[in-house]
């Protein structure tokens, strides 16, 4: 007999990785996004609030300018990534009208929330948004965002970004859709033994010493960004769920209730 998880989610952050959105061999996962549209929309249609933090940039526009390999220069990392940040929306925009429901750009770097001022507006900002039934969809400002001397403007990746936006504007449960089925006791690619857990309570040294590894090429997190994440989420009372994002329509699942993915909290 399955026990249903007990959920928190009048507001919802979503995070989708890159590798959500971007097919290994670097097209648009153009199902997935409409997939996700589709979800997010019917949240936001029976009374949810939700902001979706979306990766992808820097993976969009190496598929729209024809690049197959990731440039480690950082002018041209920013340039690829103002690209596809245009080029993604677009889809997002076009996808999401189909249900008839309107989204926002908002990107973010490290010092808005540093500073009082810039703090209060973009927090102002999501309220408003969120109030208008407007979808913000959240990325890191790649074009202007870099780690210089003490000016320290980067997130470092949008598993960091979606947990800072969540504790914020004080979401109740932050959902993060990756390329793995959740959080494992080692790594299910190299251990046969590696067992799910359905949920972690509190993440610990142990916690972090059974995570490694690193994100695709296309994209920058690995699971220590996640459990980092995680943390945070549970430090501000809040709840956070890792899970396949493959098919974005496992939302729905982890909304009724049902043990998918893992459960931090």
């Amino acid at each position: 007999m399955k026990v249903m998880r007990e959920l928190h989610a009048k507001r919802v952050v979503i995070k989708v990785g890159t590798s959500s959105l971007v097919y290994p061999d670097g097209a648009i996962n153009l199902r997935a996004i409409d997939q996700l549209a589709f979800v997010i929309s019917a949240m936001r249609h029976r009374g949810r609030e939700v902001v979706l933090v979306s990766s992808g940039a820097i993976g969009v526009g190496l598929n729209y300018l024809g690049l197959k390999k990731r440039p480690k220069a950082i002018p041209e990392q920013q340039a690829i990534a103002a690209v596809g940040q245009t080029e993604l929306v677009s889809i997002y925009k076009e996808r999401f009208a189909v249900y008839e429901q309107k989204i926002g750009q908002v990107l973010l770097t490290r010092d808005i929330f540093v500073y009082p001022e810039s703090h209060q507006n973009v927090l102002n900002t999501f309220e408003a948004l969120l109030a208008q039934n407007v979808i913000p969809i959240v990325n890191e400002n790649d074009t202007v965002a870099v780690d210089e001397l003490d000016h320290e403007t980067k997130f470092g990746d949008n598993d960091q970004l979606s947990a800072i936006v969540a504790t914020n504007i004080g979401a109740d449960l932050l959902i993060m859709l990756s390329d793995i089925d959740g959080f494992y006791t080692g790594n299910p690619n190299a251990d046969a033994n590696a067992e799910l857990l359905t949920r972690v309570e509190r993440v610990t040294d142990a916690t972090y010493e059974q995570a490694g590894g690193s994100g695709s090429r296309f994209g920058t997190g690995g699971m220590v960004t996640k459990l980092k994440a995680a943390e945070r989420m549970l430090a501000a009372h809040g709840q956070m769920i890792l899970a396949n994002g493959e098919d974005p329509a496992i939302i729905f699942k982890i909304l009724a209730g049902e043990p998918v993915g893992t459960l931090f909290g």
